[in-house]
């Protein structure tokens, strides 16, 4: 915990610095939402096709879902989310005339979450 998925189109991948979102998204849940540094963990899955509206050129779409241990107020997730944003604009830049659609969403793991480390 926290489990971060970055959903992305395919179109972005060239101007998406990954590791460096990765990095910053691990300093925020730990610096807004108390997280652990070790317990950060994210996977980036990319979308070979994506439509916005009833366009399916000119778009690029990245979505981030946060899923942390219960607990957090409302305004820590909101806060977080807003970083997140804010945090895609400046590591997810779409090719020129690319329209980029960006969300994010904190919200609790359910409370049957569990996971292990080890080998």
């Amino acid at each position: 915990m926290p489990q971060i998925t970055v959903d992305y189109s395919a179109q972005l991948a060239d101007g998406f610095d990954r590791p460096a979102l990765a990095r910053a998204l691990h300093a925020a849940v730990v610096d807004i939402a108390a997280a652990r540094p070790p317990a950060c963990m994210t996977q980036f899955r990319r979308a070979e096709d994506t439509a916005v509206g009833p366009d399916t050129e000119g778009h690029a779409v990245v979505h981030v879902t946060v899923g942390l241990l219960a607990g957090r107020t409302e305004e820590t997730k909101a806060r977080l989310s807003e970083r997140v944003l804010e945090l895609l604009r400046q590591y997810a830049r779409p090719a020129g005339g690319t329209v980029l659609h960006a969300s994010a969403e904190v919200r609790d793991l359910d409370p049957s979450y569990r996971k292990f480390d080890g080998a």
